[in-house]
């Protein structure tokens, strides 16, 4: 009997429900996002110094002791030039620097250009930047960037259509400056060569050791796969001829798994010399939105994807793990917010998307975390920091004292740049978790997952900065992310909490102070008490929502979003006033957190 080869699919029975932004699946633990861009029309120093309001497509890498993204950008939607490539690096992948240019808009020579045109191109007109891959470390430790100068004449005609112009490459130096820009290679098969480019072959360069580096890329064939869809050439240069997105990785076997768009899997024995026929595996489900596949530090395996079919509502954000390569399971939650989105433009999906992690030989962080970027709307850059091992259960009972960075390892945080997440000094002396608020639009977000029952304790310490601004959202929820328990330091300077249908005001409160809040839920009784001495209260309250047990504690600087819906186009929209002007900052401070099972007396 011959035993057929192990084939990619999930095997899992849980399913994303894309009424709500994070699906209803239970959050992995210890995930960290980060904002890396938040674009600004009107302050473009604040931003990019461009104030293009399209970027996306963002790629990672690890070298040099720092992580460095790159991503495209426009000017206000896809497909529509100018179009050039982004830079940011960061010693932490929590604090990036200012977005540099690596590849700057390109004029399209006149009458190369062999596309479907009522009329020829206009003197002076731009390409765009279309590319799967961004980086390339080389054997000798060179990092190079890598683009694509693709030729969008209208919205509607794809730069990736095999009639762009070609690859260009660059090295990125140790201290963070760039070489001479080379075309890696043209696309000759649609007339562009020597003669009609800018940039000079890579073969020309005088740095022997880049244009070692540029053919050593030429001749690894697993890299250099992710260039076909922007090429497509029939030179037999690609081994295969087809797939949108490649994402490949190493299984337990040996084999080579390739990933694409819209659940598209081939498999190679002879690291991309050949390959199986592309098959459509139907458990992963997907759309036009990328995969991302990649083997963690603990030996297991990991696939990061929009569990979707909708085009263009691309969340959540959702990993699966396996232990062979092969077989997933266990689908859980890597990032679940969808921001609005502030600026219109042609194709600007909803949500997360475009996930890219670190392709392999391109790095590995000391830290031994799972490391993703991703475009949130194809608007801001976002990464994330995924806690290995996987998981979605927390066993043990919580106490934590947030003083240290050590004592986040297992909280979830979510932290745009104008709503920022970090361990600060506090008014008054110690350290404690800062949730800092002046974004009209976004909010900061710190999760604690504990260990699941159906009655809990929790004990916290909170202080607020101010009365006036932005509110403090505290709520414990199920592993759906429903909440039964909701109470806030509300904007009006009053503490409330939601009671079955009803809102209370629970009195008001200072800024300043700390409190200690204590809330103990009872999921058979369907209620929760909240004690806090500093304001007298001692109260019961009804659920605002029926479950079966509780899992995590929320703390939110604005209320729960639940636009866009499904239904929405995201063909449509205006631009959101006062988008790119901070608000009067909010801040809040949360010094320790203590949850265990509680007991009936």
């Amino acid at each position: 009997m011959t035993t057929q080869p192990a084939r990619v699919q999930y095997v899992g029975d849980t399913r994303a429900n894309i009424d709500y932004h994070h699906g209803q699946l239970r959050p992995a633990v210890g995930v960290h996002s980060y904002q890396v861009l938040r674009v600004n029309r009107t302050h473009p120093e604040w931003a990019e110094a461009y104030g293009w309001t399209y970027n996306h497509a963002p790629m990672l890498a690890y070298w040099g002791g720092r992580f460095w993204v790159s991503y495209l950008s426009n000017p206000v939607g896809e497909h529509t030039p100018p179009g050039q490539t982004l830079l940011a690096s960061s010693s932490d992948g929590r604090r990036w620097g200012r977005p540099e240019v690596v590849f700057p808009p390109y004029v399209i020579p006149e009458d190369v250009y062999d596309g479907d045109l009522p009329e020829p191109l206009a003197p002076g007109a731009y390409s765009v930047m279309h590319q799967r891959m961004g980086f390339y470390v080389a054997p000798d430790g060179r990092l190079l960037a890598l683009g694509f100068y693709g030729i969008c004449p209208h919205p509607f005609t794809s730069p990736n259509d095999g009639r762009g112009i070609g690859r260009v490459a660059r090295e990125v130096y140790a201290n963070g400056t760039l070489g001479p820009i080379y075309f890696v290679r043209y696309n000759r098969h649609a007339g562009w060569d020597e003669s009609n480019t800018r940039y000079p072959h890579y073969a020309v360069s005088p740095d022997d050791g880049f244009v070692a580096a540029c053919e050593a890329l030429l001749a690894d064939k697993l890299i250099t796969l992710q260039w076909w869809e922007e090429d497509r050439a029939d030179d037999g240069f690609y081994a295969i001829g087809n797939g949108q997105a490649l994402s490949f990785y190493h299984a337990a076997d040996g084999r080579v798994v390739g990933l694409w768009k819209r659940s598209r899997v081939a498999y190679t024995e002879d690291e991309g010399q050949s390959w199986s026929e592309p098959e459509r595996a139907h458990s992963l489900v997907m759309s036009g939105a990328k995969v991302w596949g990649q083997r963690t530090r603990d030996g297991r395996y990991a696939l990061v994807y929009n569990p979707s079919t909708h085009s263009h509502h691309r969340y959540p954000l959702a990993v699966v793990t396996g232990a062979d390569g092969y077989t997933y399971d266990d689908m859980l939650l890597v990032q679940g917010e969808v921001p609005p989105r502030r600026f219109f433009g042609h194709w600007k999906d909803f949500g997360p998307q475009y996930v890219r992690g670190i392709v392999e030989g391109n790095g590995a962080p000391p830290d031994g975390g799972l490391w993703l970027t991703y475009s949130m709307n194809k608007e801001d850059i976002w990464v994330s920091r995924v806690a290995v091992p996987i998981r979605g259960k927390v066993t043990e009972a919580v106490n934590d004292e947030l003083t240290e960075d050590a004592a986040l390892a297992e909280w979830n945080i979510y932290s745009p740049l104008w709503a920022s997440v970090r361990l600060a000094e506090v008014p008054g002396g110690g350290r404690a978790l800062q949730l800092s608020d002046q974004d009209p639009y976004d909010y900061a977000k710190v999760e604690r997952v504990f260990r699941d029952g159906a009655r809990a304790t929790l004990r916290t310490r909170v202080m607020a900065g101010q009365t006036q601004g932005h509110p403090l959202h505290i709520e414990v929820a199920d592993e759906r992310g429903l909440a039964p328990v909701r109470i806030w330091f509300d904007s009006d300077g009053r503490l409330k909490a939601r009671d079955a249908c009803e809102t209370r005001d629970l009195g008001a409160y200072e800024a300043s102070r700390w409190y200690d809040v204590q809330i103990i839920v009872d999921v058979p009784e369907h209620s929760y008490s909240l004690s806090i001495p500093e304001l007298d209260i001692a109260r019961s309250f009804t659920f605002d929502a029926s479950v079966l047990a509780v899992q995590r504690v929320i703390y939110r600087t604005g209320e729960m979003r639940r636009l866009p819906l499904p239904e929405m186009s995201a063909d449509e929209g205006d631009d959101l006033p006062g988008a790119d002007e901070p608000t009067a900052p909010s801040v809040f401070y949360i010094a320790s957190l203590q949850a265990h099972e509680h007991e009936r007396c």
